[in-house]
């Protein structure tokens, strides 16, 4: 009798630890991803601020009427981050294509001061992302590996998006493994 007793609480205190182990993974995983949000959100409102700032130096010194017309700072502050994220690389690709075509643009200190801004920028975002994707990688393979799977489906956890980047396929692989 003594022995059933001393087996289901060890087998209970193994359940327990099995439990324990696996929420706090999951809470590291969540912890990761929700700071790479963050700093992701503040690096690509400081995109959109920094293109929104090229858009009078641009219409000024090509004289025209608009430029960057899908970007408005004000109207894009509640899009989601993968959006804003898309959005953002075809306003920076639409500006770096106008600054080819007009070399005289580079002349503008201004400009160029804003230039080397959104490059220091998009090194941070590139690795901000990074650090999101790994943390998601984590945090998929959990929701979807045993025994952490169970608490993933108690807790309702759903596998998260990756960003779209170059290096995707990597992510899938992993993710899929």
């Amino acid at each position: 009798m003594f022995e059933i007793i001393i087996g289901s609480v060890v087998v209970i205190a193994f359940i327990l630890i099995i439990i324990v182990i696996s929420y706090n993974k999951f809470q590291f995983a969540i912890i990761e991803i929700e700071e790479a949000e963050n700093n992701i959100d503040i690096l690509l409102h400081k995109k959109l601020e920094l293109l929104d700032r090229t858009k009078p130096i641009i219409i000024k010194e090509l004289n025209l009427d608009s430029f960057l017309e899908n970007i408005q700072f004000e109207e894009n502050k509640d899009i989601n981050l993968f959006e804003l994220n898309l959005l953002l690389k075809k306003s920076s690709n639409e500006f770096f294509k106008v600054l080819d075509d007009n070399e005289k643009l580079l002349k503008s200190d201004t400009l160029v001061t804003i230039i080397d801004e959104l490059d220091s920028n998009e090194i941070e975002l590139t690795a901000a992302i990074k650090f999101y994707n790994a943390a998601v990688v984590i945090f998929n393979k959990l929701v979807s590996s045993f025994p952490t799977c169970i608490l993933g489906f108690f807790k309702n956890y759903k596998k998260k998006k990756f960003y779209d980047n170059e290096n995707k396929e990597i992510y899938d692989i992993l993710n899929d493994k």
